[in-house]
């Protein structure tokens, strides 16, 4: 697991990270649920579709739009267990510790509260 400072230093240096943005469907969902909700939204999707040890479809669980949670898994590499294996360091193979879950979720957060602040700084 990584220093978020260092973590969206790095993934800005990604182009293809760096192509997900919120559209207005997804901010106003945002908005409209708040953090909080959209917390618990992130601590189900994570429990569900990255922290058992084997995904029946691993690599394609998340979807690219429809849910603020998911455009943000795709712009912080927190999509599959590939991606976290190579941009935060979390192993494959096995189950997610709580630990492991609450970075990711906290990761997710901070992209989301940045794209709330880059939209509201427009």
């Amino acid at each position: 697991m990584r220093d978020l400072e260092q973590l969206f230093a790095a993934l800005a240096k990604s182009a293809f990270r760096g192509k997900f943005r919120l559209q207005a469907k997804e901010m106003q969902y945002l908005r409209a649920k708040g953090l909080p909700t959209i917390r618990q939204h992130a601590l189900d999707f994570v429990g569900k579709r990255l922290a058992p040890a084997v995904i029946p479809n691993g690599g394609k669980q998340t979807p690219y739009r429809g849910h603020p949670v998911f455009v943000a898994q795709h712009a912080t590499a927190c999509c599959c267990r590939g991606c976290l294996r190579k941009w935060h360091g979390i192993g494959q193979g096995r189950a997610l510790s709580d630990e492991e879950q609450h970075y990711i979720v906290e990761v997710l957060l901070h992209w989301l509260r940045r794209e709330m602040h880059r939209v509201s700084d427009a």
